[in-house]
């Protein structure tokens, strides 16, 4: 518990000196003049440094592989140092693997696809790991069952329930996702009784699809209720494992509150997301619940804040940009240039409109601003705006790559802000008396949130 406090002081002290990097929006680079907040020697540095090179400030673990060539400012070699020691590790450790419960049917050559139907790769590797380590949590509390909530169309319940013969009840809020999930359920076991003996079946259970959305007001009771009425069960004499894979926003703080006011509820597993939807006593005072901060130790700090600029940066996908970056793929960075060279065309001629959203438009080779600018504003309230000073617009782009490095820059304190809201998560379930842990179990550059939150009751 000290150790964590004491990072997490740390953490808080780091982003209170970069605050003005942190809550900069790249869409203001050239409104606001970003570049010239830097400090001089890191302007003079990042000018003429190849972009590759940005790729050794994203390294926040392993072997410091920084390039002695180039000469780094000071405060940029120390910020680093200081972001490897604190932030929370983003690769899962090697021995993850081997201590998981291994699923054979998820190999079988005739119903494996049935698990991983219409699953994009990045939905696949979360829920296979995701499965083992719920499996694994099933085994060490011997729950009764468990509640996936925000469980779609069942994926990750499918697994569970067939693979691991554990049953599970699925909290989905959508009725029509839970008809698609009571279909391939049904699809499975029919396949499954062509192709495997009935004694290989013996342990499958079926999943219970429950249509329910579950909020802060959503009582502990009326929870236990619904999932006894589910199960068809005589009376709440069970226990159970809560699991969420990605809940938005505040639902993961939901998830945890409902964990604790449960007493049947033996054990916590779930993979935050979407950090700027949580709600702060900040953008949403009227409130009497939040997602951030939980703990007391934050609650009673004046300091503790995160911006949503803030809570934005985090849930970018570090590992993937820093690899563009190496290859030399970040010509298709020109993209953000674009767009904030447009922001001073709207600040300029429609104040009032600043941060509105235009049309994604993908860069291709040559795009120039005229091209994008057009292709952005189409069927928008902006479409009679005219890029009246081409030669500021032409000044403006003359500089891309700085946006680049401004980017990288905000992109580098990110794990930290995470590490933020995922300490504060650790010390509210430490302050209820629960072993907590929490770790990266996905691969960072398939599934850039990765952390999984494990509380066990002692």
């Amino acid at each position: 518990m000290l150790d964590i406090n004491n990072k997490l002081a740390a953490c808080l002290d780091v982003v209170k000196t970069y605050e003005w990097l942190l809550d900069s929006y790249v869409l203001d680079f050239y409104v606001d003049d970003h570049w010239s907040k830097l400090p001089l020697s890191w302007r003079r540095q990042l000018e003429d440094l190849p972009l590759e090179k940005l790729s050794e400030l994203l390294q926040s673990e392993g072997v410091d592989s920084m390039n002695a060539r180039v000469l780094w400012p000071l405060e940029l070699l120390a910020l680093r140092q200081v972001l490897r020691t604190l932030c929370i590790r983003r690769t899962p450790k090697k021995q993850l693997d081997v201590a998981l419960p291994p699923c054979p049917l998820l190999e079988h050559r005739k119903l494996k696809h049935m698990f991983m139907k219409c699953v994009k790769p990045k939905k696949s590797h979360e829920i296979k790991r995701m499965a083992a380590i719920c499996a694994r949590s099933c085994q060490q509390t011997s729950v009764d069952f468990v509640v996936d909530f925000g469980a779609g169309v069942g994926h990750l319940a499918r697994i569970l329930a067939y693979g691991y013969g554990i049953n599970v009840c699925c909290l989905e809020m959508q009725a029509d996702l839970n008809e698609q999930a009571v279909a391939i359920d049904a699809k499975l076991e029919s396949m499954a009784a062509k192709h495997m003996e009935a004694s290989e079946r013996t342990h499958f259970k079926r999943p219970v699809h429950l249509t329910q959305r579950l909020s802060s007001d959503t009582k502990p009771v009326q929870f236990i209720e619904s999932i006894r009425e589910a199960f068809h069960l005589p009376d709440t004499d069970f226990e159970f494992g809560i699991i969420g894979l990605h809940p938005c926003g505040d639902l993961g703080a939901t998830l945890m509150r409902m964990f604790l006011n449960c007493k049947q509820a033996k054990f916590l597993n779930f993979v935050g997301c979407c950090y700027q939807k949580m709600s702060t006593q900040q953008t949403q005072p009227r409130l009497k619940l939040h997602g951030y901060p939980l703990s007391s130790r934050l609650q009673s700090d004046a300091n503790c804040q995160l911006s949503y600029e803030a809570r934005e940066i985090a849930c970018h996908a570090m590992e993937q940009y820093s690899d563009r970056l190496q290859a030399g793929q970040y010509e298709y960075l020109k993209i953000h240039a674009l767009r904030a060279a447009a922001e001073r065309i709207i600040v300029e001629q429609l104040p009032d409109l600043r941060h509105s959203a235009l049309r994604n438009v993908k860069h291709v080779p040559g795009m120039s601003f005229n091209d994008y600018f057009q292709k952005a504003i189409e069927g928008t309230r902006f479409a009679l705006l005219q890029a009246a000073n081409s030669d500021q617009i032409d000044a403006d782009l003359l500089h891309w790559r700085r946006i680049v490095c401004f980017y990288t820059l905000r992109l580098m304190l990110a794990p930290l802000v995470e590490s933020i809201i995922l300490y504060d998560r650790g010390i509210f379930l430490l302050e209820h008396g629960c072993q907590v842990n929490i770790e990266a179990i996905f691969d960072p550059r398939i599934s850039p949130r990765n952390h999984i939150t494990s509380a066990i009751k002692s």
